[in-house]
């Protein structure tokens, strides 16, 4: 591994250190390779997530068209080196360990659905299916790009709706963990209808926001968005099971902590449009230990 490389896998891992804290305690029960690997992933999305939610200005969409354009090059040559280390890190890692370049595409199309400036975007979702599409580009394929990482025991097609589910879930539930911050973005990622069919209209949310309040129309929402979540975790959990030995702590660490987030909410009083919940330190480190608990 040259300098270079070396260093952009390294920016890569305080990125994911930093910015994904869940995903980080999860990756050090990986060997070195996958770690780098989900550092690559990692840092490349967040650098995307970053343009498109805290860059400023009519240039966004352009900035995302170069670096699609750098990443199709680096995909397309392993002797073309790219001067972005996330774009770097990630090329390596998709010829390292063979990851469909069509993933790349589909995440950088829907990260283009948030973007006002773009003919794709979309701010508010009617429908858990027209979120879905969403998904399956924005966090779906995460998932799938995971699964030659982390290696399999069975054929990669039957590990691949378990990979999608988790990669939903994981998404669903900053959709409700990020409620606030979103509407502040002017996005409603979670289903109008669903929302309506509780009595809870845009109007609500934003009066939520200013007050602090949570009415019961709230609630029941939430919670009914959890329980489909939940729903989510239910359907991935098989996946870890299809997932190598070696890889399995790991995941299922990732899992159980990232799913402690809905426990969270419901435990502050679903207060996510005023306060952003974490998972306590002790019990991340619980979940860990029950993780590598099967395994020592």
């Amino acid at each position: 591994m040259t300098d270079a490389l070396g260093s952009a896998y390294e920016h890569c891992r305080q990125l994911t250190k930093v910015h994904g804290r869940t995903y980080y305690a999860g990756t050090q029960l990986l060997s070195k390779n996958q770690r780098n690997g989900v550092y690559a992933l990692y840092g490349f999305a967040r650098m995307i997530d970053d343009i498109v939610d805290i860059e400023e200005g009519p240039d966004r969409l352009t900035h995302l068209d170069a670096i699609e354009a750098d990443l199709a090059a680096a995909l397309a040559d392993p002797a073309y080196r790219s001067e972005l280390p996330e774009v770097l890190a990630v090329a390596d890692t998709a010829a390292a360990f063979s990851i469909d370049h069509r993933y790349f595409e589909m995440f950088m199309r829907s990260m283009r659905m948030d973007l006002p400036e773009s003919p794709l975007h979309v701010s508010r979702y009617r429908t858990m299916e027209q979120l879905r599409e969403y998904m399956y580009g924005s966090a779906g394929v995460i998932g799938l790009q995971m699964l030659p990482i982390l290696g399999t025991v069975v054929p990669i097609s039957e590990a691949v709706e378990p990979a999608r589910a988790l990669g939903d879930a994981f998404q669903l539930t900053n959709f409700i963990r990020d409620l606030g911050e979103d509407l502040d973005r002017d996005r409603i990622y979670l289903p109008t209808d669903e929302l309506a069919a509780f009595g809870v209209e845009e109007s609500m949310l934003r009066r939520c926001r200013r007050t602090g309040q949570v009415p019961p129309e709230l609630r029941r929402a939430l919670a009914h968005l959890i329980a489909v979540t939940r729903a989510e975790y239910r359907l991935a959990e098989p996946g870890i099971d299809h997932l190598t030995p070696a890889s399995r702590p790991g995941i299922r660490a990732a899992f159980t902590m990232y799913r402690a987030i809905l426990d969270e909410v419901e435990a502050n009083g679903y207060r996510v449009l005023t306060q952003r919940v974490r998972v306590p330190q002790p019990k991340r480190l619980a979940h860990v230990a029950a993780a590598l608990a099967p395994w020592r």
